[in-house]
């Protein structure tokens, strides 16, 4: 199961990171109901832009080889994200009032995938041949 979980993550982090290097301001209006009104806050949309593409390519890379600590660790490493994704928007959200359309499927989303992040690191191969999530 790890694999599609990090194809997934590839996938939708790929995709949103290319949203952002493109029109990050598209991106907060959707998420925050705003837009990115300076030139400073556009450049800091891209560049979390270009990081989500990164991410999306090492999970993409990685997608097969669920058996190595380094695909154990992009996992860990996808779990601290996700659950920084989730408290930053959840408190925006919270605090702010009304949010863009996209704010509460995006904190939902995180969610889920924090808890499948969980579910792989928790999850012991039964032997050599099998992958962090198999019997999943």
């Amino acid at each position: 199961m790890i694999k599609y979980l990090l194809t997934l993550t590839a996938v939708i982090e790929t995709g949103t990171g290319l949203v952002m290097v493109m029109s990050p301001s598209l991106l907060a209006t959707l998420l925050l109901g705003s837009s990115l009104d300076t030139p400073a806050a556009m450049t800091i949309g891209r560049v979390a832009g270009a990081a989500l593409i990164t991410l999306g390519v090492a999970c993409w890379l990685a997608r097969k080889d669920t058996r190595s600590r380094a695909a154990t660790g992009l996992v860990a490493a996808m779990l601290l994200y996700n659950l920084a994704a989730v408290s930053i928007l959840a408190s925006t959200g919270i605090g702010r009032g009304p949010a863009g359309i996209a704010l509460w499927p995006a904190v939902i989303l995180h969610t889920t995938m924090a808890v499948w992040c969980i579910a792989c690191l928790r999850r012991k191969p039964v032997d050599a041949g099998e992958d962090l999530c198999s019997n999943y």
